[in-house]
């Protein structure tokens, strides 16, 4: 066949179109395969102690226990999945949960009882090993505008306890501190807490910081406070000789003029640039955003029309970049209002209706989080963890065999299709469903056996790269 365009004219052609392509892929890099903590839970820096992410574990657990002593109560308040079948007399509940405990996991499945089952025992399970995923020692809005002296022996203390909690492995796997923003009036106590907390941690710890240690600078509103930051990390590390770019960063989505600056463009891309690649999230402050657009106390809440409007316009800004999401926190705590051991009756049930009716609110605002995309959110009271768990088991759990088969038939298509120089052109949704389980896996909802159901080795699930696994089954092949 003759063809009519000479060799290098089209290679100079597809070199160019090559140049601009390498250049958008070095942008939108796609989704880190990297573990992304399902929360932050944020606590007073004044409050924190060595063991406190253990000591929240148990109050979630105790929580979970008082308010649903079983899983039917649990499915009966969030209304789970076949909860209309399940008994309602105590023997009847015991008697179902003896045999669905006899039962293997693919037996329960044929069961009506399987999901809230399986929602209840794994919240239990999660509690007792790992109820914090990710903990933000806060010198922000946690802890307030304090007077000089008393933030800076905070900062020391807190340094202190978390030195104690890496020693004694009581901390949890994500960690940080969020500072005062870089506002005109609060850049130097900012910048003060973080250089006191860092070398007090480091000088009991022998230079060395918590596994995902990360600062949040909160209420970002321009680059140059994130470039501010970047030049302040470095100062830091030479200071406390750290490697440099050890530290890293989240900025937070907290007012209208992170969404759209004054020329009408979003600025959130700009703003992630100005980090120099040290910010790795960005947290949406709900309170914070939704008063910036002027709605009133009584109707900030996450469920308002304008958190939508923010999330999709920081997921077009940002989606593809690798930067984790991050919703912001319910503000109902599941609490009953009377305390004390000799309540009436009637005390109990209010306790019971006001930590269901909190319950409800934030397994709602979790699940609507999950079906937009944010895998990630704040929790501000342990007795909010059940719920945090039971709307993430609840969500994996129930896209868990159309997700399994969806895989299956991707990587049997994938396999046989062809590579395009070192980019397979189908890698990103590939990258996506394999992501689906390694969120699943890592916060406890589905067993790592769970996720071998879909062809894949271990050896290649731990890869967490879906190019490599196309890339090694190829070389097999060959």
């Amino acid at each position: 066949m003759k063809l009519s365009i000479q060799d290098a004219d089209k290679t100079a052609l597809l070199d160019q179109l090559g140049a601009a392509n390498l250049k958008f892929q070095h942008t939108y890099p796609g989704d880190k395969p990297d573990r992304q903590p399902v929360h932050t839970v944020y606590g007073g820096a004044n409050l924190f102690k060595a063991d406190t992410c253990v000591r929240m574990g148990d109050i979630a657990l105790n929580n979970l226990r008082t308010y649903a002593p079983n899983f039917v109560e649990l499915a009966r308040v969030l209304q789970l999945k076949g909860h209309e079948h399940l008994p309602t007399t105590e023997k009847d509940i015991a008697d179902l949960t003896a045999r669905l405990d006899a039962m293997s996991p693919q037996e329960r499945k044929q069961e009506h009882a399987w999901l809230a089952y399986s929602v209840y025992n794994k919240i239990i399970k999660k509690l007792e090993r790992e109820a914090v995923e990710d903990f933000r020692i806060d010198f922000e809005d946690g802890f307030g505008n304090r007077p000089n002296d008393e933030e800076d022996a905070t900062a020391v203390q807190a340094a202190h306890e978390l030195a104690k909690g890496m020693a004694a492995g009581t901390i949890s796997p994500f960690i940080g501190i969020r500072i005062k923003p870089f506002t005109e009036d609060l850049k130097a106590r900012g910048v003060r807490t973080l250089d006191i907390f860092l070398t007090a941690l480091l000088e009991k710890t022998g230079g060395r910081l918590p596994e995902n240690f990360v600062v949040m600078l909160p209420k970002v509103t321009i680059p140059e406070q994130m470039t501010t930051m970047v030049r302040l990390f470095e100062l830091l590390e030479k200071a406390n000789n750290l490697a440099p770019g050890t530290l890293k960063m989240e900025t937070m989505v907290e007012a209208t003029q992170i969404i759209m600056d004054e020329d009408g463009r979003n600025p959130l891309m700009r703003i992630i640039r100005a980090s120099e690649g040290r910010c790795v999230a960005a947290h949406f402050g709900t309170y914070d955003y939704t008063a910036s657009a002027g709605i009133t106390a009584k109707y900030q809440t996450m469920a308002h029309p304008v958190c939508d409007f923010a999330h999709h316009m920081t997921k077009v800004a940002l989606g593809g970049t690798g930067i984790f999401l991050s919703d912001g926190a319910t503000n109902v705590m599941p609490i009953g209002p009377h305390r004390g051991d000799n309540l009436t009756f009637e005390q109990l049930r209010e306790n019971r209706e006001s930590v269901h009716n909190a319950w409800r609110q934030g397994f709602h605002h979790t699940t609507h989080s999950l079906i937009n995309g944010l895998y990630q959110g704040w929790d501000l009271n342990p007795a909010q963890l059940p719920m945090r768990y039971a709307a993430t088991y609840s969500f994996f759990l129930s896209s868990y065999d159309d997700a399994l088969f969806r895989l299956k038939t991707f990587v049997e298509r994938a396999a046989i299709s062809t590579l395009t120089g070192d980019i397979f052109d189908d890698a990103a949704t590939g990258q996506g469903l394999l992501n689906f389980f390694l969120k699943a896996l890592n916060c406890g909802a589905i067993t790592e056996e769970e996720v071998l159901a879909t062809g894949l080795t271990q050896d290649e699930i731990q890869s967490r790269s879906f190019f490599r696994i196309l890339e090694g089954r190829r070389k097999q092949k060959a």
